[in-house]
C-alpha cells in the first residue's frame, strides 16, 4: 500500500509466514471488523484467473496457504508504526467467477482467535473458584495461540464454598466467559497484538476512562476529517431493575432496586436521568444469590442498557491521521453541544484498498450534552 500505509499479510497452516509475492499481488481489498460485543473478523478478496496452464481450475482456489483453518495475521504499518490489525483463522471461502478477464475473485473470510474458544461445548466444574480465577484459568489454557490474560477483578467477589455451591459450566469457553462478564456489566474480547502471534484476552469493564483518541471533526471546513456521521437517540433503551431476593446466607427477603448508571458519565444529560419517569422497568430474575450478588446483577442489567445515544459514520484514515481504535474513548467536535464531547467506540470496520483506507465506526453514550468544554483536536 502507498501513501504512508503498508499492509503485511501473514498466512500459514501452523505458523503464519509472510505471503509470497504472487499472493500479495493478487490481493484486492481487506475488511476487518472489530467489536466489543461479538467476535472480530476479517475478509480478504483476491483477484484470480486460470490462464493457459490452468484451464481446469483456479490455482489460487487450491493453494495450501488458503486452506480453511489456516492462520491469518494482518499487520498495518501506518505512519511508520506497525499495528496488528487482525489475528484469526480462515472459516469460509467464496469464489465469484467473472465473464471478463480480471473480474474473477476469491474471497476468504475468517474470525479472530476467540473462534478457538467457541468450538466445543464442555461440561465442567470450577470448585472454590470465583469469576476472576475462572477467567484467568480458561484464558491460560489457550496459551498456544498467544493469549495473554488481562482480567480485572469485579467489585463484588464471592468465592464459592464447595459445600454450598460449585460453579458449573455447560457452554463453550467463549460463551461461559461472556456470561460471567455480563453478571458484572463487563465485556470479554480478544485484542490482536501488541506484536504478531500474541493476543490480549480482556475480561473487565468497558474502557470508558483514559486519554481519548484524536477527535472526529465534522462541519469544520479544513479541519473536517469524517466523510459522514449521523446520531440516533433511542429513549426506550434505558432499563431499571427491581425486585426482592431471599438472601441465601441470612434467609431474609431483601428488596433490590437500581436507579441508573454508576459509570463515569460521558453525557451531561443522560437519558436514564432526564426521562426517569418513562424508563422501562424490569423484574429481577435469579435464585440462589445473596443480597450483594443480586444487587450487582441488577446493576449490570441496567448498565448494559443505558447507552441510549449512538453515532454511526465513516472516516478517511489518511485525512484523520491515525487509526481509530474500538473499545476506548474518542472526542467529537463540530456537531453541536448536544452531540459534541466524549464517546465510547463500540465498533470499527477497516476497509483497505490500494491508495485507500476508510473506517466505519459506531459510537455510544448514555445521553446528550458534552461533559467537557473541549476535546483533544
Amino acid at each position: 500500500m502507498s501513501l504512508g500505509i503498508h499492509l503485511t499479510l501473514l498466512v500459514g497452516p501452523t505458523v503464519a509466514v509472510p505471503a509470497p509475492p504472487f499472493l500479495s499481488e493478487a490481493l484486492q481489498s481487506v475488511e476487518v471488523k472489530q467489536s466489543d460485543e461479538k467476535r472480530s473478523g476479517f475478509q480478504i478478496t483476491f483477484q484470480v484467473g486460470r490462464g493457459p496452464l490452468a484451464l481446469n481450475d483456479y490455482p489460487l482456489l487450491h493453494n495450501p496457504l488458503l486452506k480453511v483453518f489456516n492462520r491469518v495475521i494482518l499487520v498495518v504499518t501506518f505512519n511508520a508504526t506497525p499495528r496488528v490489525l487482525s489475528d484469526g483463522f480462515i472459516t469460509h471461502k467464496e469464489l465469484t467467477p467473472g465473464n471478463e478477464p480480471g473480474t474473477s475473485h476469491l474471497t476468504i473470510t475468517g474470525e479472530d482467535i476467540s473462534l478457538m474458544l467457541d468450538k466445543e461445548q464442555k461440561p465442567a466444574e470450577h470448585p472454590a473458584q470465583d469469576e476472576t480465577i475462572i477467567a484467568n484459568k480458561i484464558i491460560l489454557s489457550y496459551a498456544q495461540y498467544g493469549l495473554i490474560p488481562l482480567v480485572i477483578p469485579p467489585l463484588v467477589i464471592d468465592p464459592p464454598i464447595p459445600v454450598e455451591r460449585v460453579p458449573v459450566q455447560q457452554a463453550t469457553d467463549l460463551q461461559y466467559l461472556t456470561d460471567l462478564a455480563r453478571r458484572h456489566a463487563y465485556v470479554f474480547y480478544i485484542l490482536p497484538g501488541p506484536v504478531p502471534f500474541t493476543n490480549t484476552a480482556y475480561w473487565g469493564p468497558p474502557i470508558r476512562v483514559g486519554l481519548p483518541q484524536r477527535a472526529l471533526s465534522v462541519n469544520l471546513g479544513g479541519e473536517t476529517n469524517v466523510n459522514s456521521i449521523n446520531f440516533k437517540h433511542n429513549a426506550l433503551a434505558p432499563t431499571t431493575v427491581s425486585g426482592r431476593v431471599q438472601d441465601r446466607r441470612t434467609n431474609q427477603t431483601v428488596p433490590v432496586m437500581t436507579f441508573g448508571s454508576l459509570r463515569v458519565p460521558l453525557a451531561l444529560r443522560p437519558t436514564w436521568l432526564t426521562e426517569k419517569n418513562n424508563v422501562r422497568k424490569e423484574q429481577l430474575h435469579g435464585t440462589g444469590l445473596d443480597a450483594a450478588q443480586a444487587a450487582n446483577r441488577a446493576q449490570a442489567e441496567t448498565e448494559e442498557s443505558v447507552d441510549a445515544v449512538t453515532a454511526e459514520g465513516e472516516l478517511d484514515a489518511l485525512r484523520y491521521g491515525e487509526l481509530l481504535q474500538p473499545r476506548g474513548l474518542v472526542g467529537v467536535r463540530g456537531a453541536g453541544f448536544s452531540y459534541d464531547g466524549l464517546w465510547y467506540v463500540k465498533r470499527v470496520t477497516h476497509n483497505i484498498r490500494k491508495d485507500e483506507y476508510k473506517q466505519s465506526f459506531t459510537l455510544a453514550r448514555e445521553g446528550e450534552g458534552s461533559t467537557i468544554p473541549v476535546v483533544r483536536p
